[in-house]
């Protein structure tokens, strides 16, 4: 379904060239969900952009449902759903009329798209807001008509850049479960850029985290914690006999990076960080019992998403979108300088 080669995006900033993408190489096939993780100004909604024919990239090639973004964009614009950042509803329009005319976009026979509108409406929860205008919706609702106005054309490729941004987490757990249904009825293969890390986590297949413009890594999110970040096993242990040194002797068969903090004569606290906490939890204990050093409370904490985002840019992508710094960065000053390009 995609199919990148040296993908390359750069912009001018006064007399300085930036080089929001840096040649990146990727395949997305038919059926995968798929997330792009980078921090802010990282290169992910640049490099959707292109994808979605957006913004022409500076260079190498990009394939999207079988047809090339420079070449033939009409073609991929009508095999593809986009939704952004933003609502892409006008405030004053309603609802229907934003799905009829989402239908006349595409050039849908008039039976076709009304159909298609009244099915999208029952399957996404928009009954009765029909005749509502855009601005008097909840931001649930407006996202879910976002998706609707996205599946109107039946897309083989939806996009969805930053979907649930904004939403409590009841709203973003039901958009979630509408998306995962539209995504079975039609079949439907998915690129994904969130800050949510839980929700990378969950649903995509794999994961592609970009920094300064390049890829670093691309695996599934069970690979990239295996590879990137560790469990953390904690331990709190009381005995007379408690030292560092008895502590670190009792769990040399344990495998991990050890840290003991002695807090007085008789109580510790032991942090193991290892490959497969819930594993090594046990023999942890077990060893430490033998060693006449019992554990009276005991936790592991397994490796997250975020700790592989973290290691790998030094960054953690939470803060990231707490600081409300923007998105990509370099993004929006390549649209303001390219223009009708864009």
């Amino acid at each position: 379904m995609l199919h990148a080669r040296g993908l390359t995006r750069t912009f001018r900033r006064g007399k300085e060239v930036v080089e929001a993408v840096k040649g990146i190489d990727f395949d997305v096939s038919k059926g995968e969900l798929v997330a792009f993780l980078g921090p802010n100004g990282a290169g992910k909604s640049t490099t959707l952009r292109m994808l979605t024919s957006l913004l022409m990239p500076t260079a190498g090639t990009v394939e999207v449902a079988g047809w090339d973004v420079v070449k033939h964009p009409r073609q991929v614009r009508t095999r593809i759903g986009y939704i952004g950042q933003g609502n892409g509803a006008g405030h004053s329009y309603r609802v229907l009329d934003e799905l009829h005319n989402q239908g006349r976009f595409y050039q849908l026979p008039a039976a076709e798209y009304r159909r298609r509108a009244t099915d999208l409406i029952e399957a996404l929860d928009l009954g009765g807001l029909e005749k509502r205008t855009v601005q008097s919706l909840s931001g649930g609702q407006r996202r879910r008509l976002d998706v609707a106005m996205g599946l109107m054309n039946h897309p083989s490729l939806l996009f969805l850049d930053e979907p649930t941004t904004g939403l409590d987490p009841q709203s973003r757990a039901n958009l979630w479960e509408h998306i995962s249904t539209m995504r079975k009825e039609f079949d439907m293969t998915l690129v994904l850029t969130t800050h949510y890390l839980d929700e990378a986590d969950q649903m995509a297949e794999r994961v592609i985290i970009i920094d300064h413009g390049q890829i670093i890594a691309d695996a599934t999110p069970d690979t990239l914690k295996r590879d990137h970040a560790d469990d953390l096993i904690t331990l709190s242990v009381e005995s007379d006999a408690v030292s560092e040194a008895g502590i670190a002797d009792a769990l040399r068969d344990v495998v991990g990076q050890l840290e003991v903090t002695v807090r007085d004569n008789n109580t510790a606290l032991v942090q193991l960080s290892t490959d497969d906490g819930p594993q090594w939890l046990p023999r942890a204990i077990e060893s430490l019992r033998v060693a006449s050093l019992p554990v009276v409370s005991a936790d592991v904490k397994q490796a997250s998403l975020d700790d592989v985002f973290l290691n790998l840019t030094g960054r953690s992508l939470r803060e990231d979108a707490a600081a409300g710094i923007g998105q990509d960065g370099g993004t929006s000053a390549a649209t303001a300088s390219e223009g009708a390009a864009a």
